[in-house]
């Protein structure tokens, strides 16, 4: 009897319970929210703290959580070097108040390049003028070559504008503690 009361109370308290707060982030679990301030390899620090807001689950057991993170590694963009930027994620606080601290990584992220066509034409441009004024023809069909393959070289920095979606894949969680 003791027992089965026991059992009952246990059931009546889960039921009462909001989902929310029965939820668990582990490993594997994905998220999808909005970057709250812009980044850029052009200027991003490693360290640099951001936020990712309304974040979710993809089975929307979690919602409306706060992802914190921290920029673990910028490559500026120069002649043949990309711009990239690499996110760490440290921790997400949940609507219902859990925290958990988290590694993940960024499985997928609305980013921003410049288009790089107006630089190579200039580029082709300037070394035809410059090859025409040395060699004249010849010259200037080598020298708008070799300016448009330097121009097309010259790689652009990177950008995750404010509000763009992310999307991270959680591989450690662990509960630290409800605020």
């Amino acid at each position: 009897m003791t027992r089965t009361l026991s059992a009952l109370f246990a059931a009546a308290l889960v039921a009462t319970l909001p989902l929310a707060a029965l939820a668990q982030l582990t490993p594997g679990t994905t998220l999808v929210g909005n970057m709250d301030q812009s980044l850029s390899s052009g200027n991003a620090q490693p360290g640099q703290t951001f936020t990712v807001s309304n974040a979710h689950s993809t089975d929307h057991n979690i919602n409306g959580a706060v992802i914190y993170g921290h920029v673990a590694s910028v490559q500026r963009a120069g002649q043949g070097t990309p711009g990239k930027i690499h996110l760490a994620f440290d921790k997400v606080n949940t609507r219902s108040g859990n925290i958990y601290l988290v590694q993940g990584y960024a499985s997928n992220v609305d980013v921003q390049t410049k288009n790089n066509t107006g630089k190579e034409l200039l580029g082709a441009a300037g070394g035809a003028l410059v090859g025409g004024l040395l060699g004249h023809g010849l010259g200037a069909i080598i020298g708008a070559g070799a300016g448009g393959l330097y121009a097309k070289n010259n790689r652009q920095n990177v950008t995750i504008p404010q509000g763009s979606t992310i999307t991270v894949q959680l591989t450690q969680s662990r509960y630290q503690s409800t605020q």
